[in-house]
């Protein structure tokens, strides 16, 4: 793997990604952060040596560099999952690109079904800790301490001063925030009424498929990370409805200003 990331990391810094401050993860209906950056390099991931490609038509598949509210960004507009046949380290390369690029901080976006009843779709979560359901790790590999401490310790994974920062933006804007508990799953089913029941009843607010192992590795490389949930649907295992794609990722974009306006503000903060 070391061989590997190293042509990625000198292929991105021939082509101009120069010293990030700060990474970015943009999930699922929310890739419109690239919006309101002012962008100097962009590339597709299937240009990138040993990069994996995004499959879900609604991932954009780019890796983009420029610069937001002040700060030197790189930023991936659509990430990669298991249920799309990759590995963990697979899922994981880009956090690690990123932070070999010189990030010094790493923000994480994704779409999320609410599991506590009193969080409404549309509204944004704040990620406090997770459930990993994901049945495996992306640090479970031969020569994996060549990278980093192999027991990581998971007991905060997500940075305390960058959650009191979105905290803080959030109430100075009028944002709801909730902070939660996230379930990570492989999917790409969605959960049947029993398995929503099963996430409630062992304390998860919220249940998607991705972030949590970009979150692992992220603790690996001690790098301080922090992730918010667009809520886009209620997974009230009483009151379901059939799933409507089309209507999660539109939940997304309506939401998507308030991410971007926290992101945005949490950027100049840093």
């Amino acid at each position: 793997m070391k061989e590997q990331l190293n042509k990625t990391v000198a292929f991105l810094k021939e082509k101009g990604f120069e010293k990030p401050d700060i990474g970015i993860i943009l999930g699922t209906g929310l890739g419109k952060l690239v919006d309101y950056i002012k962008v100097e390099v962009e590339i597709s991931y299937n240009h990138i040596p040993h990069f994996p490609t995004a499959t879900v038509e609604f991932h954009q598949g780019k890796f983009i560099y420029g610069e937001l509210s002040g700060k030197k960004v790189v930023v991936m507009q659509g990430r990669f999952h298991l249920y799309e046949g990759y590995s963990l380290q697979d899922v994981t390369y880009p956090v690690r690109i990123m932070h070999q690029l010189g990030i010094q901080q790493l923000l994480v976006s994704n779409a999320a079904g609410a599991i506590n009843k009193t969080y409404k779709k549309g509204e944004l979560m704040l990620l406090t800790d997770h459930i990993n359901l994901q049945g495996g790790s992306p640090l479970a590999f031969k020569g994996v301490s060549k990278f980093g401490e192999r027991f990581v310790d998971m007991l905060a994974p997500y940075n305390k001063d960058l959650n009191h920062k979105f905290e803080n933006i959030a109430a100075s804007e009028g944002i709801i925030l909730h902070q939660g508990v996230y379930a990570s799953v492989v999917g790409p089913q969605l959960e049947t009424r029993a398995e929503y029941r099963y996430l409630g009843i062992i304390g998860a607010d919220a249940v998607g498929m991705s972030t949590v192992p970009e979150i692992i590795v992220a603790n690996h490389l001690q790098l301080p990370v922090a992730a918010i949930s667009v809520l886009t649907d209620e997974c009230d295992p009483d009151h379901l409805s059939p799933v409507n794609v089309e209507e999660i990722i539109q939940v997304a974009n309506q939401a998507e200003p308030k991410l971007v306006k926290l992101f945005s503000e949490i950027i100049k903060s840093i």
